[in-house]
């Protein structure tokens, strides 16, 4: 099957290209590097199954002139700004990157009738619920980042195109994803700021901000355990783990893996770290767990690989 995987050169998308390769596929990658990197990909130049265009996704012209080409058969859509403090400063990021990129998509596959379609959306989409359990279809969706905003118009797009299309339509609504190639997030800056002063670790909020990680071997996964289980219309799961880290328990485990010890914890107060920000958060499983999967990393142990593999990658033993 030759499918398109959307984002292809991000942390997420290059690990899932890994896995499709694996089962044979042909995978067409479009990225911009916006958020991607041309490192995450590099171990792929050569493989006769892998065709690659360095190319924007909200140029929609040039867009069809892919799908022209390559007779595309299904499609993950993983592109999108993932750095929510980024698009806080400037909300344009997100209606261009995660917004205008999915309706983008939906164009072209149904000019070129392509019916087969995942969509990588997020937790944001729910807001803020101070810690309850969120199931797919009893709770309320009140996003309070442009990120979460963004996702939530895309499904509302997704559906709307899927229904009018015939398509056959998987999304998945995911946490924090951590592991190798990561770039951003709390675990990246908290390395960053001990490199440059091992004393003193400045943490945004009160410290108790308390979220599920997951590692990002888990929801590739998941993500090929299910392409193929979906019907026409759209299909929606939660998908994570139901343990918790909090940002405290993430710098002592930094901290611990570099052999810092009597390092200053400065908290700079509040309950969230940024404006934006969903201080604690919490899924309810019951749907994937039910269809048979489950992630394999408990939090915790998601975030001590995740960590190990980035200072094993600067250099530390």
């Amino acid at each position: 099957m030759k499918v398109l995987v959307a984002g292809g050169a991000g942390f997420i998308g290059s690990h899932l290209i890994d896995a499709l390769l694996k089962e044979n596929h042909t995978v067409v990658c479009i990225d911009n590097f916006f958020i991607g990197t041309k490192e995450n990909i590099k171990h792929l130049k050569g493989n006769k199954n892998f065709i690659f265009y360095e190319q924007d996704l909200c140029d929609i012209n040039k867009l069809k002139s892919i799908f022209e080409k390559e007779k595309i058969e299904y499609i993950f859509h993983l592109a999108a700004n993932s750095d929510i403090q980024a698009s806080a400063k400037n909300p344009v990021i997100e209606y261009n990157n995660t917004y205008t990129t999915t309706f983008n998509i939906l164009e072209c596959m149904r000019l070129y009738d392509v019916k087969k379609v995942f969509f990588a959306s997020t937790s944001a989409v729910y807001g803020e619920k101070n810690g309850v359990d969120v199931a797919e279809n009893n709770t309320t969706l009140e996003p309070i980042s442009y990120y979460g905003a963004s996702k939530l118009g895309s499904e509302a797009i997704i559906n709307a195109y899927t229904y009018m299309n015939n398509y056959k339509t998987l999304i998945f609504r995911f946490p924090n994803v951590i592991g190798p190639r990561l770039t951003h997030g709390v675990i990246f800056d908290f390395i960053k700021k001990l490199e440059n002063n091992n004393e003193k670790l400045q943490i945004l909020g009160d410290g108790n901000q308390t979220k599920p990680y997951m590692y990002v071997y888990d929801l590739v996964d998941a993500i090929i355990k299910f392409k193929d289980k979906i019907e026409e219309g759209v299909t929606i799961y939660n998908i994570g783990v139901d343990t918790h880290t909090s940002v405290t328990k993430i710098a002592d485990i930094i901290c611990e893996k570099m052999n810092l010890k009597d390092v200053k914890y400065d908290y700079t107060g509040g309950k969230g770290g940024w404006k934006g920000d969903v201080p604690k958060f919490s899924y309810n499983l019951n749907k994937i767990h039910s269809a048979g999967w489950k992630a394999k990393y408990t939090s915790d142990e998601a975030v001590e690989e995740t960590v190990k593999e980035e200072l094993k990658k600067r250099g530390y033993k």
